[in-house]
Formats: structure tokens, C-alpha cells, sequence
């Protein structure tokens, strides 16, 4: 029989995961909940699928095997809650919520009910980060520096703090992620967060649109992370990365191609892996087998990351190094 998936959000993320849904085997994307019945019904058009406004009747009305959680960082917490209660399996995208409190609460109740969770982190799936990880293995890290320096995304609720939460807990975080992957727990952080463009040139806008992030991880690894979504559109820059300097050269990463640098030579090594379709599979094996170690960051794992982008806004807003709260 086919597991019954509902989507939960109907932005781009929610059809990213559909399509992907919908094209493996056995498996039916079942139902969409939106901010309203009709826009919920549109996008479930496309798949055969029922349109719902309320999670209640969604849930209450479908026998769901899992569901997918695609909703801004300001709409965690009653969602996630219900489907706990109801021991429905999910796959949440990140960030988790706006502050540590709320995740590390919801986290204590997915530990207790031992429900199967998956946290879209999905560079974690790429070949690339999985050559990097086995490079590092064999060289000794001095320093990593990251960057993600785009443009602010049109949604309105992304230019709010009370929405978005800014953009190291929002976007940047996705480095933060890697780095713990890659190099183990941080322990200290100090940032500094400024508005220098956007606040000026756009209504409504009050998140930092720079910032830089100094990380100490507990295995002495000294970090640096930058974000700025000030650059115009069209801007080419090769604008998302995370560098390693090492004792045998440099591992430069972005999202397209890995770069291998050493004495008198360079390799690169292109993406070819899908790796939101690698996280697809690693969920939905979980739900059929119960075996989850092909899933790469579940709910615990994901709020270690929360907490490292909250004590950067804590430090930022403070001045000061905040040590990181794992517990």
C-alpha cells in the first residue's frame, strides 16, 4: 500500500518535495494545507490531491503515513505539536523556529514519543560534502571561512525579524549546518549585525542586511562565517561557500562543485547528485523500515544548528561571545 504523504505549506519548497513525492513509487502526495482552503486546493490540483485550510480537519479527515512541514520560520510550534500527539512521522524544512526555546521544547517531545524526523538540511546529501568529509578525515584544519552574500528574497515576511528571524537563522544556516557536519560541535560564538542598505532602500525592513559570525568549535577550529543580502539582482558572484584551510591545502565548497587545492595542483569536481531527492529517499526508507541512519539530520540534530545561529543573534544584539546552549 502506499504511504500517504500531506504537504503542509504550499511555497516553493512544498512543491519541491511533491514533485519528488509524486514521482517515487509507491507513494501519494495525499493533501495540501495552505493559509486558506482555495490557494491549498490550486496547488493540489496538480497532483490528485485534497486542499485543506485547517490542520485539524486535514488531519483528522486523512489517514497520513507522514507529513512534509514547508512554512515560514514564524509558523513553527502548533503545527509540529499536533502531529506529535497524532505520532505522525514529519520532514521539517529549516530553520526550526525564530529562537532556540520554542525548537528545544518540541524536541523533548519528538525524544519522548521516538517519532522519525528528518530536517531539510539537504546540502548534508550531496557527493561533494561526502568527498569533503572523507578528504578532512586525512588533514589536520587550521580555519574555515563561509560566506553567503546574495540578495534579500521578496517575501514579505523574510525582511522581518519577527518573520524570518534574519538571515543567518534563516538562509545562512545552512552553513552553520556544514560545519558542524563537517567539523564537529561549535562551542563559542561573537557576531556582529549591521543594517547599512536595505532599511533605507525598501519599506518594512528591520533584519541586519550584513553580518559576520566568529565560531570556536570545541575542537579548536576557528570559524568565520558573512552573510549580506544587500546585492542587486543579477549580481554574478560566486556568492554561498564554505572554505577549509588546511595543513595540505584548501577544500573550497559551494553548492555546484568542489574544489581541491594543493601544491601545483587543482581539481575540481563537479555536483551531480540531487540531493534533495537523496533526502527524499533516506525519509522514506525510515518510514517503511523503521532504519534510520540514512537520514542525515533529524529534529535533534537540526536544533544543535538552531542554537548556534540564536546565540550569533544573541551575541550580535549583546556585543558579545555567547557560549553555544546545547541542552
Amino acid at each position: 500500500m502506499a504511504l500517504q504523504i500531506g504537504m503542509i505549506g504550499t511555497g516553493w519548497f512544498s512543491k519541491v518535495h511533491a514533485d519528488l513525492l509524486a514521482a517515487a513509487e509507491g507513494v501519494k502526495v495525499r493533501a495540501f494545507l495552505g493559509t486558506s482552503k482555495e490557494k491549498a486546493e490550486r496547488m493540489a490540483l496538480s497532483y490528485g490531491a485534497a486542499g485543506y485550510g485547517d490542520l485539524t480537519e486535514m488531519l483528522d479527515t486523512e489517514q497520513l503515513d507522514a507529513a512534509y512541514v514547508c512554512v515560514p520560520p514564524m509558523s513553527h510550534g502548533a503545527i509540529e505539536r499536533e502531529l506529535i500527539r497524532r505520532r505522525i512521522p514529519f520532514l521539517v524544512e529549516k530553520p526550526l523556529g525564530l529562537d532556540a526555546e520554542l525548537p528545544r521544547s518540541i524536541m523533548t517531545e519528538v525524544e519522548e514519543t521516538g517519532l522519525i524526523t528528518s530536517v531539510g538540511y539537504h546540502f548534508r546529501y550531496q557527493s561533494n560534502v561526502d568527498r569533503m568529509r572523507e578528504l578532512l578525515r586525512r588533514q589536520q584544519s587550521g580555519m574555515v571561512l563561509g560566506r553567503w552574500m546574495d540578495g534579500m528574497p521578496g517575501v514579505a515576511w523574510w525582511r522581518k525579524q519577527n518573520g524570518s528571524g534574519g538571515q543567518f537563522i534563516e538562509q545562512t544556516t545552512h552553513l552553520a549546518d556544514l560545519l558542524r557536519y563537517l567539523a564537529g560541535e561549535v562551542q563559542e560564538v561573537y557576531a556582529l549585525y549591521g543594517s547599512r542598505v536595505k532599511h533605507e532602500q525598501e519599506e518594512g525592513v528591520d533584519v541586519a542586511d550584513v553580518g559576520t559570525v566568529t565560531l570556536k568549535l570545541e575542537s579548536g577550529l576557528i570559524a568565520n562565517i558573512s552573510n549580506t543580502c544587500i546585492l542587486p539582482a543579477g549580481t554574478e558572484a560566486d556568492g554561498v561557500g564554505l572554505a577549509f584551510y588546511t595543513d595540505q591545502g584548501v577544500l573550497d565548497w559551494n553548492p555546484q562543485r568542489l574544489c581541491r587545492i594543493q601544491p601545483g595542483e587543482r581539481t575540481e569536481y563537479r555536483e551531480s547528485t540531487n540531493p534533495y531527492q537523496k533526502e527524499t529517499e533516506a525519509f522514506l526508507h525510515a518510514l517503511r523500515t523503521g532504519d534510520r541512519s540514512r537520514i542525515r539530520s533529524d529534529y535533534a540534530d537540526a536544533f544543535k544548528t538552531q542554537a548556534v545561529t540564536c546565540a550569533a543573534l544573541e551575541s550580535a544584539g549583546t556585543g558579545k561571545p555567547v557560549r553555544v546552549g546545547y541542552e
